[in-house]
């Protein structure tokens, strides 16, 4: 039986019911893994989200001519219809995705973190967050496209669309990165009723 509030309405199981010493061990162990794991497995996963953008991209452009790529921390654009010795825009990487780290950080306040479903509702909420930033990074390539490339952007974006792209993408860089873990985390933490 979940614990009663003060009004008898039962508390989610995966929140502590106060902030103290074990709940801050638990989030700074949290925050401790969650950057170890990200500096070793960063480059990889800037590979897997550039494959994952570079497969949206190819969809909604006609013809496809993004190629995605990512190395030494930064996503490289190419397009096969730039001048062959133009040089290649490269995107930050880190920003993109470093929330990872505030989204263990989050998992980790609830007791028994490591517990078998929590840790799998952990990481469905990173597979969710991976798909976030595969629609971030397409929002970003696009709005680089719409904005910064001079008369070329204006003449294949019109108002809209570059309105759209940068918006998009300006929501994330302002509000989407942080809000996207917490609501991961708000919708996947607590465990389902029991019946």
């Amino acid at each position: 039986m979940p614990p009663k509030g003060r009004k008898g309405a039962a508390l989610p199981l995966a929140l502590p019911r106060r902030f103290d010493a074990r709940v801050a061990l638990r989030m700074a162990a949290g925050f401790a893994a969650g950057l170890a794991f990200w500096l070793v497995f960063a480059p990889a996963y800037e590979r897997a989200v550039a494959a994952g953008a570079g497969v949206l991209l190819r969809l909604v452009e006609h013809p496809s001519v993004t190629t995605l790529g990512a190395s030494g921390g930064e996503f490289r654009v190419d397009r096969s219809d730039f001048p062959p010795a133009s040089p290649r825009p490269g995107l930050p990487a880190a920003d993109l995705h470093f929330n990872f780290v505030l989204l263990t950080t989050l998992f980790a306040i609830s007791p028994h973190p490591l517990a078998p479903g929590r840790f799998g509702r952990f990481w469905l909420a990173a597979l969710f967050l991976y798909g976030i930033h595969v629609v971030a990074l397409v929002f970003q390539v696009e709005a680089l496209y719409a904005t910064r490339l001079g008369p070329w952007s204006e003449a294949h974006y019109g108002a809209v669309a570059r309105n759209l792209w940068a918006g998009g993408f300006h929501f994330y860089q302002v509000a989407g990165r942080f809000a996207a873990p917490f609501a991961l985390w708000w919708a996947l933490s607590a465990p389902p009723p029991e019946s």
